[in-house]
């Protein structure tokens, strides 16, 4: 959700117009993000000023408009020092134009520029506090609250660093939010900071750095100095607490040369074809890069902050965030999931000892064996893996297992104790609502543990332990192979729970045996893309879908259900079979789509009575079930045949039809397949 990319070259030189190509370039590479407006921010070519370029629409817009703006020699002339900053925005204070689009200024003069990720949930009491002395808005925008509260900081304390001013602005804010400001007043330096938002720092040197920590500094005290006014809620007024300025004797990074180019941006995908060397920000940290030198100062102090951030090495390749030979990056990643649930399991999954070892929770496990009940709490996609997995972990560690949405779990002010094993599950690692649920939980006792796809994620930092589920990038907002590497995940959890129980051994046994033949076996059922297609074909013109089945295929109903929904723009309905009487079974006729999932497993018989309710209505269903199941195909009009895998595993196989067909229907339709209107990657916002 908007997407904050900043470029910082000192003492390496670049043109204007290279500057301009890197941060295009950024922006592409958080399309996946979701946005509808784009703009950019550069100095003028006397370095005197700020040239800002906005645009509604897609990266491509804006880049033609810089290739049309930014024609002069002058622009083509190297730079020793530079710093650039760029954004996509998700409209969430007005509407998607240019004139709200980000960067915003503070003023006619352009004094001060700021991207920005999130909302400023008092932006209005702020708003009405500058209006007091003089500033007029020219957008809708709660980010040009900031920018010009900066401003107002920087004429009543002239003296105060750029990086000061930019601390005290987010002193009188709340909300959750991401930020990178630019000033004229300030050439050559660049602050960002973050709160509930994501935000990184990637590090580009010609040799290795001297430290791969970065000190953490505070203000000399914690006492609140005044001046000027805030106001407050009601109209009321008082001064606005100023913090003391920080002692910064010792806020340098050693490096071992001068030359160094820094990049500020949302996520690790942006950066990558740059550095591999990036340092993940927390909530509070201001980060400053002044003549060269990165300095990290946090804005609160708790016990618990260690000293310093440790410059993290990624793993990631550019060939992972690269569309390849695929015409959309959600093809490809359906495509993956034969190799993403390898990943998921490499290192783990000892198939030739039968055993399980999830170093990330090996030290919590007795603690997680004495628990009251297990908890497992996500949103959308993340949700539905854990109805996916909700049988078999009930099976295999015999305690109670909720599954919760993270938003109704807030709303409700769930009852947590300490003996509670609380599972986060989310393939960004940052969706909002998730995040505020493990807070919660953590401050009530509860064991935390984080199910994520993104290292340094604030949930896998925050988690007491986790397992990192491997798939790789995942740069289409319908998430997929997340979705069932997330599954496998679980499953390998509740596998670890019951590896000392002898009655269940040979259940274990057979679960193992199905997962060596799973990459196989989606290859297999990827192999019906072609037969998908046609019917697709005979789909997409429908306005409704109706996706049922139960027990382990569930979960398959409400993930088939949104992709639809995500992609398509059609409505869709998962429904339990088991409730087909009880309401849904007035929606059948001989002209409503309806998909169902009949397989060979404990609940067969109660899903043909389902299947013969629906023909005897003039349905006419189509099925996924097993190979060679002649019977079950005898009641449909289409099948498609999926290998045979032990029950609790069945929900991997059955879901990839499922993403195929959604996938099919939305390019018939002429839908935007890896960007869905109004939707986001990486759900940072309530």
């Amino acid at each position: 959700m908007c997407g904050i990319f900043a470029y910082l070259n000192y003492l390496t030189p670049k043109s204007r117009l290279e500057v301009l190509d890197l941060l295009v370039t950024g922006l592409k590479r958080l399309e996946y993000r979701g946005y509808d407006s784009t703009g950019v921010a550069i100095d003028s070519p006397d370095s005197k000023n700020i040239v800002m370029v906005k645009r509604m629409g897609k990266v491509k817009v804006l880049e033609d408009a810089i290739q049309e703006h930014f024609t002069g020699g002058e622009y083509s002339e190297p730079v020793a020092t530079h710093i650039g900053i760029a954004h996509t925005r998700w409209a969430t204070h007005g509407e998607p134009c240019e004139r709200n689009s980000h960067p915003q200024r503070s003023d006619e003069g352009n004094g001060f520029v700021v991207v920005h990720n999130g909302i400023i949930t008092n932006y209005n009491d702020v708003k009405t506090f500058l209006r007091k002395r003089g500033y007029e808005f020219e957008s809708e925008t709660d980010t040009e609250v900031f920018a010009k509260l900066v401003h107002h900081l920087w004429k009543t304390h002239p003296t105060y660093s750029f990086r000061e001013l930019v601390e005290q602005a987010i002193l009188q804010l709340e909300g959750a939010f991401a930020v990178a400001v630019k000033s004229k007043h300030f050439p050559g330096e660049c602050v960002a900071a973050r709160r509930s938002s994501p935000l990184l720092v990637g590090i580009k040197t010609k040799t290795r750095l001297a430290t791969d920590h970065i000190p953490i500094l505070y203000g000399k005290d914690d006492k609140k100095q005044t001046s000027d006014q805030e106001t407050r809620p009601h109209g009321q007024t008082r001064e606005l607490p100023v913090l003391p300025r920080s002692d910064s004797t010792s806020e340098f990074m050693p490096l071992e040369e001068k030359e160094v180019e820094y990049f500020f941006a949302s996520d690790a995908s942006a950066v990558i074809e740059h550095t591999n060397r990036v340092i993940y920000l927390e909530d509070d940290d201001v980060a400053a890069v002044r003549d060269g030198t990165l300095s990290i100062h946090r804005l609160k102090k708790s016990l618990d902050d260690p000293h310093a951030r440790e410059i993290t090495t990624l793993k990631m390749e550019i060939q992972q965030i690269m569309k390849g030979n695929y015409d959309y990056f959600m093809q490809k990643e359906i495509f993956e999931q034969p190799d993403s649930v390898v990943n998921t399991m490499r290192g783990r999954v000892r198939f030739d000892g039968n055993a399980i070892v999830l170093g990330g929770i090996k030290d919590y496990i007795p603690e997680i064996k004495r628990c009251r009940r297990l908890m497992l709490i996500g949103c959308g996609t993340s949700y539905h893996s854990a109805v996916a997995t909700r049988q078999l972990l009930e099976e295999l560690t015999e305690l109670p297992v909720m599954v919760e949405l993270a938003s109704d779990f807030l709303d409700r002010n769930t009852p947590i104790f300490r003996d509670d094993v609380c599972f986060f599950i989310s393939q960004s690692g940052e969706t909002a609502d998730t995040l505020m649920a493990l807070r919660y939980c953590k401050q009530r006792g509860a064991l935390i543990m984080g199910i994520t796809n993104t290292v340094g994620s604030s949930i896998c930092r925050e988690s007491h332990c986790g397992v990192h589920i491997n798939a790789g990038p995942e740069i289409g907002v319908a998430s997929t192979k997340a979705y069932t590497s997330q599954f496998i995940s679980l499953v390998m959890f509740a596998l670890v729970m019951s590896e000392d129980r002898l009655s269940l051994q040979q259940r274990r046994l057979e679960i193992l045996q199905a997962l060596s033949n799973l990459a196989d076996q989606i290859r297999k059922v990827l192999k019906l893309d072609s037969k998908v297609q046609e019917l697709a074909k005979d789909l997409y013109q429908h306005k409704s879908l109706l996706i049922m089945g139960r027990g382990y295929n569930f979960a398959t109903c409400l993930e088939g259900a949104l992709k639809v929904k995500e992609l398509t723009y059609m409505h869709s309905e998962g429904i339990m079979a088991g409730e087909l009487k009880h309401g849904p079974l007035a929606l059948v006729d001989d002209s409503m789509p309806v998909l169902m999932i009949v397989l060979r497993d404990p609940v067969y018989v109660k899903c043909m009575n389902a299947l013969q309710q629906v023909t005897s209505r003039k349905g006419c269903p189509i099925i996924i079930c097993e190979e060679g199941d002649e019977e079950t195909k005898a009641f449909s009009s289409r099948s498609l045949e999926i290998p045979r895998t032990v029950d609790c595993l069945q929900g991997i196989l059955t879901v990839i039809p499922m993403q195929l067909l959604s996938y099919h229907i939305a390019v018939l339709r002429g839908c935007d397949v890896d960007c869905p209107r109004n939707l986001a990657k990486s759900v940072t916002v309530e």
